[in-house]
């Protein structure tokens, strides 16, 4: 059985257009962790609305005469990358539930680490401002020296932790 992948430099010239097109049309690059707080936000609204209008940070995007923060673009963006990505599982073939892990970690223990892994990069992506896609992707598309920086940082964090993270896959 053969697995079906779009070759990788076909999705990355792909991936290129995309960002102009987004650059063009919105003004700003491609990001998803402002929509991840976007959603985060109305969710706090939503179940704690007294805590959310008090609050120093959800105070400035919710409360009277402010849009709900699910209208950001942003949110539609990650609409859209995961009903792409239903799609592209569909039509490939590959649309079942598995967990890929090395033969001596369970799915379990790979799940926690992935948990653990997504929460730091996300509370990272807060602190710098941006996630992979917004703040190096974009940045390094508009020739921004922090784009470069933050793809750098990313690559290079990647590689100094993936020798103490290769006994979950190796």
């Amino acid at each position: 059985m053969t697995t079906k992948y779009m070759n990788p430099y076909l999705a990355g010239f792909f991936l290129g257009l995309v960002l102009l097109a987004t650059i063009f049309i919105t003004g700003r690059g491609l990001g998803a962790s402002g929509g991840i707080k976007s959603i985060v936000i109305a969710a706090v609204d939503g179940v704690a609305p007294a805590h959310a209008e008090q609050s120093s940070f959800y105070s400035t995007y919710v409360g009277p005469g402010k849009d709900n923060p699910l209208k950001a673009w942003l949110v539609f963006e990650l609409a859209g990358v995961l009903i792409g990505a239903f799609v592209s599982g569909l039509t490939a073939d590959r649309l079942r539930i598995q967990t890929e892990s090395g033969p001596r970690v369970s799915p379990r223990v790979r799940w926690m680490f992935a948990l653990l892994g997504g929460a730091l990069f996300g509370i990272g992506a807060q602190y710098a401002r941006g996630c992979t896609s917004g703040a190096a992707l974009s940045g390094m598309a508009v020739l921004s020296t922090a784009g470069f920086v933050a793809m750098l940082a990313i690559f290079g964090a990647g590689y100094a932790f993936a020798f103490f993270a290769r006994k979950l896959w190796i």
